[in-house]
């Protein structure tokens, strides 16, 4: 087994060098424009704030333009030994999928969590390793960061996470933007926050979230960082009525396969 975990990351390794060798080679000869609803991005006041640039240039996600009824759900800081087996069993119920940005150094410690996300066709999706603020660090502490949670992917499910990518806190800089572009990773934010992490109460997130869905929204939860009852709860309400409204919950990935047209920079 320890063979074969030292075989695993040294194959990671080598793929992550070889692509990231080919993208900087391609990315002063490639200019990629962003979906409607995702903007190219230079971001240095670490709240998601950004303007147009050229040297920087790499997908924000907040919402995807679609005609159709669709949403997702993400769900960051996870697994969680408590609250992620409820939503998963919510999920299951409902006939939902969602995208979960989990943390690296997490996957190593819930091994099973992870393969049951995926077993049930959701989404994992990069969150970090160790989840620390990174608009102001280094471009190479990014870079580790992203390898490690990869890593960490690799280990327990022998494949790559996809590579859309949440700053912790939804902070980031150039460092974050520069270090996304050069490994081929999509930022992904949301445009409707549950705002679950202040835990404001179970009838404030219904009401929130129910008030402002529409299309193509990215919905923001937290299956972990605290006690999360309240979301569970809230989701029980959630998810049952929107899909009576007629959406249909998908991950980050398919929802960008709905975008109804491309916008170039």
């Amino acid at each position: 087994m320890k063979y074969m975990r030292v075989y695993m990351m040294l194959k990671f390794m080598r793929v992550y060098l070889i692509k990231k060798l080919a993208l900087a080679a391609m990315s002063g000869l490639l200019t990629l424009g962003p979906l409607v609803g995702i903007q190219l991005a230079k971001a240095d006041t670490g709240t998601g704030t950004a303007t147009d640039t050229r040297k920087s240039q790499v997908d924000v996600i907040r919402n995807v333009p679609t005609n159709a009824k669709l949403l997702a759900l993400t769900f960051d800081d996870g697994p969680s030994e408590t609250f992620t087996p409820q939503i998963l069993k919510l999920l299951e119920d409902y006939h939902a999928k969602a995208t979960f940005f989990v943390i690296g150094s997490r996957i190593e410690r819930y091994p099973d969590l992870i393969r049951e996300e995926l077993s049930e066709h959701n989404e994992i999706a990069n969150h970090s390793y160790s989840h620390i603020l990174l608009q102001r660090v280094p471009v190479s502490a990014v870079y580790t960061e992203l390898l490690k949670e990869q890593q960490a992917m690799l280990m327990v499910t022998g494949h790559e996470a996809s590579h859309l990518f949440r700053p912790p806190r939804g902070r980031f800089g150039k460092s974050v933007l520069d270090a996304a572009r050069q490994s081929g990773y999509k930022i992904v934010l949301w445009s409707v926050d549950s705002r679950d992490w202040d835990n404001p109460g179970t009838g404030y997130i219904v009401k929130h979230v129910l008030k402002d869905a529409k299309s193509g929204d990215i919905l923001l939860f937290h299956d972990q960082g605290g006690n999360r009852q309240q979301t569970v709860s809230a989701l029980r309400t959630i998810i049952p009525e929107l899909e009576r409204r007629g959406y249909q919950f998908v991950t980050v990935s398919e929802l960008l396969e709905h975008a109804t047209h491309l916008k170039s920079s």
